[in-house]
């Protein structure tokens, strides 16, 4: 296993991740679920670490799906108190290190308490211009697309903006970060090779890279077998191999 990436210039510039088997990773071990989602915690600050030290601008991460609110209370509760702990904690090392903070999602769902901590935290990280964390948080892609889509047909409906004037720009100018590339690589843990409503506009032209291992057990070496992977593959956004190589 390499020890870094073949090329600098070949690491993606925005990496998106699904943290998956938290849970399955306690179990296995014998201990109740959040114990997993507390494991999780640490693999964050590697991999946040890992992308900054190879030069990826953006990194987002799952931390809890708009579906998530179907699992069992006190899991949901458990969760919540968790990213309210953990970003407590974590704020002050983020702004040392240069690493500004966004939280996409209808945050509005969470408590007052959580939602003022978001705030402060971003407003803390806002002039760092290292690493972009983005955390999505109540985050589903439906949903972006859908309010997105709701910007638009509101402006439409008061005459600013004309229905043929709608169009991909303008919708993806209203999406939850349009001031960030799409990501340039997409990796999800723990086995399941699916997108689970992540991103679905932004990943149209990602590249995927599944895994096994389970979300606390992510190192260095898979983040980096993953970068290798993808610095191996030719993006061809709907052209043919031909012209992608006559560009380069």
């Amino acid at each position: 296993m390499p020890s870094k990436v073949p090329s600098r210039d070949k690491v993606p510039e925005h990496v998106a991740i699904i943290m998956d088997g938290n849970g399955r990773w306690a179990q296995n071990r014998g201990k109740p679920r959040h114990a997993g989602h507390r494991a999780g915690v640490e693999t964050v600050r590697q991999v946040m670490e890992i992308c900054g030290q190879q030069g990826v601008r953006t990194l987002t991460l799952f931390a809890f799906s708009s579906e998530n609110w179907r699992r069992p209370k006190t899991e949901v509760k458990m969760l919540m108190e968790l990213f309210f702990s953990a970003l407590s904690r974590e704020v002050r090392r983020l702004k040392k290190r240069n690493v500004r903070l966004r939280v996409i999602g209808d945050i509005s769902a969470f408590s007052d308490k959580l939602q003022k901590l978001i705030q402060e935290s971003e407003r803390l990280t806002a002039e760092n211009d290292g690493l972009l964390l983005q955390i999505a948080a109540n985050y589903g892609g439906r949903w972006d697309i859908t309010q997105a889509a709701r910007q638009l047909a509101t402006r439409v409906a008061r005459g600013e903006l004309q229905p043929e004037q709608v169009t991909e720009d303008a919708l993806a100018a209203c999406l939850s970060f349009a001031d960030v590339p799409d990501p340039d690589l997409f990796i999800r843990t723990g086995g399941e090779m699916r997108i689970s409503n992540f991103l679905l506009w932004q990943c149209a032209y990602t590249e995927l890279w599944f895994c096994d291992t389970l979300w606390p057990d992510f190192g260095e070496q898979e983040l980096l077998q993953a970068f290798t992977d993808y610095a191996g593959r030719q993006r061809r956004f709907g052209k043919i191999a031909e012209q992608v190589e006559e560009k380069c």
